[in-house]
C-alpha cells in the first residue's frame, strides 16, 4: 500500500484539506507542522508569539521556547513523527485543526505506523502568530492502549466501565 493511501485509511478517507479558503498566515502554519522536523522546531518564533500559551494532556506552558522545546523532544520519544491536518476552520482570530499524529514507537510495535487522532484549539493574535494553542486527544485510547500489558489493562479497564 502506498504511504498516501495508508494516509488516507488513517484519516478515514477524507479528502484533502482545501487550503485555499484558508487564510494565509494559517495555511503557512499548517504547513509548517505537517512538514516538521527536528531541526524546523527552531523556526517555531516565526509562527508562534515570545509569550504563547500550550496544553496538551502532559504539558502546560507559557513560552514559545517551551513549546518548541515540547515538539522537539517529539523526535526522541518516537520514530518518524508527523502530523497530517485534514480539518480547518477559521472564524476571525479563532481556528480548529483536527489532525493526525502518525509516528512508530521506538521500543514496541517497531516499524509500526500508529495513528493519535486529535485536535488544537489556536487563538492567533493580531500579526497572526498563535497566542493559545490547546491540543485535545484521548490519552487512554489512542496512546495507552497501544503500548503492551497497559493496553490490555486500559481495555479491560474500559470494558468493565461500560
Amino acid at each position: 500500500m502506498s504511504k498516501a493511501n495508508n494516509t488516507a485509511n488513517k484519516t478515514g478517507g477524507l479528502a484533502p484539506l482545501d487550503r485555499q479558503q484558508l487564510s494565509e498566515p494559517l495555511r503557512r502554519l499548517i504547513d509548517f507542522f505537517e512538514h516538521l522536523t527536528e531541526q524546523t522546531v527552531a523556526d517555531m518564533p516565526r509562527f508562534y508569539a515570545g509569550d504563547a500559551y500550550f496544553k496538551d494532556p502532559f504539558n502546560e506552558v507559557n513560552r514559545v521556547e517551551d513549546i518548541a522545546r515540547i515538539f522537539g523532544e517529539m523526535f526522541h520519544q518516537v520514530n518518524n513523527p508527523r502530523f497530517v491536518v485534514h480539518t480547518a476552520f477559521q472564524s476571525g482570530q479563532q481556528v480548529f485543526m483536527a489532525w493526525d499524529f502518525l509516528f512508530e514507537m521506538k521500543r514496541f510495535k517497531v516499524g509500526q505506523v500508529q495513528c493519535i487522532k486529535g485536535s488544537s484549539h489556536l487563538q492567533l493574535n493580531q500579526n497572526g502568530l498563535v497566542q493559545s494553542h490547546r491540543d485535545y486527544w484521548d490519552t487512554a485510547e489512542e496512546l495507552y492502549e497501544k503500548i503492551p500489558m497497559l493496553g490490555g489493562l486500559m481495555r479491560w479497564l474500559k470494558k468493565q466501565a461500560g
